[in-house]
């Protein structure tokens, strides 16, 4: 029974399975896996349901809305998913993403800093060799030695999570949790610092021993026992219709020797004419496309199920005054400011006459007057900004905390002080003993110290929000 990946495209992310995670794709096809193209955006908790895994491979100056990570998290913990999330020497400070918006959820956070060693390394500072695996963990068995190619190190944050690879003692930062697992109901979540351990023929990459061996450990462990009940069971739907990748089939051409059966219709002559120069012109139009088509879509699906569910007939549109949308063409090419002119006259030309750009969406809808009985869904497409009604501001629902949530987090700040504490001991001792110099003892004590005190500050924090 083979089980489904859904790797994300859609968010910009820095590795991709048909350019530079061939060799992993192609190992994971080969056992028991399907790897698929995600395209999907926004996404949703339906969207997720075929698939039994989501990976995001370090988005690259790309956000995830808090409308799609609210999604993702009730896919993980009703449905079972399974969340691995990569990401790059930086973390999200130095990418421009926000995979912690996630991974805090499951008590763990992605530090904005590279794990450096120039002891125990391949060959470059910036691809350590780790051994220090803290616990027995399906991910870890029989993984003894790992290449951290350019990655960041992580925290634990909250009860549930915990490390099950650190970094070296002489590593900095040293001792810091590198892989990092959380469950949370029926689902799973890992997190790792470096994508590039899975990357195609590069020093510290795929290619190294071992790695081949944890990427399908990662994977196995992902799929929860409650997926596969699930599974088992005929309770997932199949993925679209989209080719997996890797996959050798082809289209079948089209017969252009045959001839309409129809010579009733009348034919439509489209006069259109687009210059195109460059490549990148042309892959960066197609993305455009592509998102409206998503966001036009997605606006389609609201619609039509709120006016399902409407009890009564819908019986009056309010007019509203059409806006142009402006073009999307930033959020894949965040290096360049592109203005809407400079769309017109590089990107898209069509023929003399002036015509509209193709970048532009269809007007708003007017406002939607529904029974009373659906106030508060929240009906916002993260994109169009076209909305039914209010909705709630998700982000801050998705950050609130039970108390239960706030004394598991408190529980694991505890264990964090008496962790760091023991590491200032250790330090300390080494420094009397003259394994380790004063210039060395001061950097590592000062982010000892500092680590020390964020802690702390949380767990007054979470001591005020418990006595409210």
């Amino acid at each position: 029974m083979p089980f489904n990946i859904a790797f994300d495209i859609a968010h910009k992310p820095r590795g991709r399975i048909d350019e530079n995670l061939t060799e992993l794709r192609d190992y994971l096809n080969t056992n028991d896996f399907v790897c698929y193209n995600f395209l999907e955006a926004p996404i949703t908790e339906e969207s997720l349901m075929p698939y039994d895994i989501l990976v995001f491979v370090c988005p690259d100056f790309a956000k995830i809305s808090p409308l799609e990570i609210t999604e993702i998290i009730n896919w993980i913990k009703n449905a079972g998913g399974g969340l691995l999330l990569l990401s790059h020497a930086g973390g999200d400070r130095g990418r421009n993403s926000n995979l912690s918006e996630i991974s805090e959820q499951f008590g763990i956070a992605f530090e904005n800093d590279q794990v450096l060693d120039e002891t125990i390394n391949l060959g470059i500072e910036n691809i350590p060799k780790i051994s220090t695996f803290n616990i027995p963990h399906p991910i870890t068995t029989e993984i003894y030695s790992l290449c951290y190619r350019s990655g960041c190190s992580l925290t634990i944050i909250g009860g549930g999570a915990f490390s099950i690879a650190d970094s070296n003692e002489t590593s900095e930062p040293f001792s810091c949790p590198l892989i990092c697992v959380s469950e949370s109901e029926y689902g799973r979540v890992c997190c790792i610092g470096s994508y590039e351990i899975f990357r195609d023929k590069v020093g510290g990459g795929f290619q190294c021993d071992q790695h081949p061996d944890l990427a399908l450990n990662i994977f196995k462990w992902l799929v929860s026992d409650y997926r596969m009940d699930l599974r088992s069971s005929g309770q997932i739907p199949v993925p679209s219709p989209d080719i997996p990748s890797g996959s050798t089939q082809v289209a079948e051409p089209l017969d252009t020797t045959a001839k309409s059966t129809s010579t009733t219709k009348r034919a439509i002559d489209i006069d259109f004419s687009m210059k195109i120069y460059k490549k990148s012109e042309l892959m960066e139009l197609l993305k455009i496309f592509q998102n409206q088509i998503n966001t036009i879509k997605n606006t389609i699906d609201k619609l039509i199920k709120t006016t399902e569910a409407s009890e009564k007939e819908i019986i009056e549109l309010t007019e509203t005054k059409t806006s142009k949308i402006p073009s999307q063409t930033q959020e894949f090419v965040p290096d360049a400011q592109i203005s809407e002119e400079t769309e017109k006259q590089d990107y898209i030309k069509l023929g003399e006459q002036g015509e509209p750009t193709l970048t532009a969406l269809p007007p708003k809808p007017g406002t939607l007057k529904t029974d009373q009985d659906f106030i508060g869904l929240p009906l916002v497409d993260d994109e169009s900004k076209i909305s039914l009604k209010p909705a709630p501001k998700l982000k801050k629902q998705s950050k609130a905390k039970s108390i239960k949530e706030l004394r598991e987090e408190k529980k694991g700040l505890v264990t964090k002080v008496d962790s760091v504490e023991n590491l200032m001991k250790i330090i300390d001792n080494k420094r009397d003993s003259g394994k380790i110099d004063d210039e060395s003892y001061i950097k590592q004590s000062k982010r000892l110290q500092a680590d020390l005190k964020k802690a702390k500050k949380r767990m007054a924090s979470i001591d005020k929000l418990l006595k409210k």
